[in-house]
């Protein structure tokens, strides 16, 4: 064990990257190039959050403009800590339709529970994703995987209601 550069992986794509370095983090027992304790494990936390949130915003904004015809809202929390010491920041886009439905909005959330290694990205419906991002470059490379969580978000959000839920299906626009 000892430190690394997290450029170590350059020949790898971009949405690669990211996964060799959670793996490595669980090979080396650290995150990032250092992070032992759980108080550097949640600085860097707090860090990739702050260099996700444009991304993050983004992902959804794309959705709202494209999907829900620009009536949904973006909501950003930041890093909050759980009463049982998880720290998550969340990222929510909701709109009339979901809320007359009453479901969930579709969500990208970044988390990091107690018993965790390192932190994860999920979404309010679907599965966890590695969260390795050190600066700009990283968090801009996880803009697809943000894409996909909202949009198989959005997609089970639909199971749980139906296809009205999305104004684009309904007022025209969608084919």
């Amino acid at each position: 064990m000892g430190a690394r550069n997290h450029d170590d992986y350059g020949q790898a794509s971009p949405h690669l990257r990211g996964l060799l370095r959670h793996f490595a983090d669980l090979r080396d027992g650290i995150h990032g190039d250092w992070a032992v304790s759980r108080a550097d494990k949640e600085q860097l936390f707090s860090a990739a959050v702050d260099y996700l949130d444009p991304y993050a915003r983004q992902a959804l904004a794309e959705l709202n403009a494209t999907l829900l015809l620009g009536s949904g809202a973006i909501t950003a929390t930041g890093v909050t800590q759980s009463p049982n010491g998880d720290s998550a920041a969340v990222w929510t886009l909701g709109w009339p339709e979901q809320e007359r439905a009453g479901i969930m909005p579709i969500t990208l959330e970044a988390f990091y529970g107690r018993t965790f290694h390192h932190p994860h990205l999920r979404g309010g419906t679907v599965g966890v994703w590695p969260l390795n991002v050190f600066c700009d470059d990283d968090a801009a490379a996880e803009l697809p995987t943000l894409r996909a969580i909202a949009i198989a978000d959005l997609h089970n959000l639909v199971f749980q209601r139906d296809y009205r839920i999305v104004p684009a299906t309904t007022r025209g626009g969608a084919r």
